[in-house]
């Protein structure tokens, strides 16, 4: 039987040109939004999910964000990953436990602490750790925060990328890169990459960042964010102007 993680493995293997594209759903309604749209897959953002609970980003407690994640899953039939941050702290047996109960069948990591890049050979040793304990039965993303909170260099990136997947990792995310870079990420990078894509108009579309070499595509938070821009340009033109 083809489990939800080989499933969601599957989805990565593209062509190129041709990504991945995973909407982050921040509660079951959107969740629902997104699968009747036909995306074949999902992926929770933690910053969407944040606000939908009434958190600051990086502020959901452990509980909440699980039980959140429960319930997105529980809402469609399609793979379900879920950003789970810096793993909240739990030993990596416990948090594989608790992602395969909500439901999930990956799970972002991210190599940052409150805006402070981590020790890549002791994150890789948790990613390694993560692998082993998930036993093939969660796809990992592995965050890389250079472009967020390092100084951007590549050439850091991809080193940090190499220890990641050697742990096991199935993708790597350095999330912000900047577009131009994606070519030489995609180069010295092995397996999948994803790539955020900006739905402000300022940035290239995930049609354009498939071409420049991500594998899949996601939209953080910008999604639930595009929502209520949109809604308030319809509550601008309904409600009267002031005089």
């Amino acid at each position: 039987m083809v489990t939800g993680a080989e499933t969601f493995r599957a989805l990565h293997r593209r062509a190129p040109g041709d990504p991945l594209v995973l909407p982050g759903p921040w509660d079951a309604v959107s969740a629902r939004v997104f699968a009747d749209a036909g995306f074949p897959a999902l992926a929770t953002p933690s910053a969407g999910v944040a606000a939908a609970l009434g958190h600051a980003d990086g502020q959901t407690p452990a509980d909440e964000m699980f039980a959140a994640v429960a319930r997105i899953c529980r809402a469609v039939d399609v793979p379900v990953s879920a950003d789970v941050e810096g793993g909240y702290g739990l030993p990596p047996k416990e948090l594989v436990e608790r992602l395969l109960e909500a439901g999930a069948v990956g799970c972002n990591l991210e190599d940052s602490a409150g805006g402070v890049l981590q020790d890549p050979h002791r994150h890789a040793d948790r990613l390694a750790e993560v692998v082993a304990a998930a036993g093939g039965e969660l796809f990992v993303n592995a965050r890389v925060d250079t472009f967020a909170y390092g100084d951007g260099d590549p050439e850091q990136a991809i080193a940090r990328a190499a220890a990641y997947v050697a742990a096991g990792a199935d993708c790597i995310y350095p999330i912000f890169a900047p577009a131009e870079l994606l070519p030489l990420l995609r180069s010295g990078i092995q397996g999948p990459v994803n790539a955020l894509a900006r739905l402000d108009g300022t940035g290239p579309t995930p049609a354009e960042l498939g071409e420049r070499g991500a594998t899949r595509i996601t939209f953080g938070p910008g999604l639930q964010r595009r929502a209520a821009a949109a809604l308030s340009e319809i509550a601008e033109g309904l409600l009267p102007r002031p005089s």
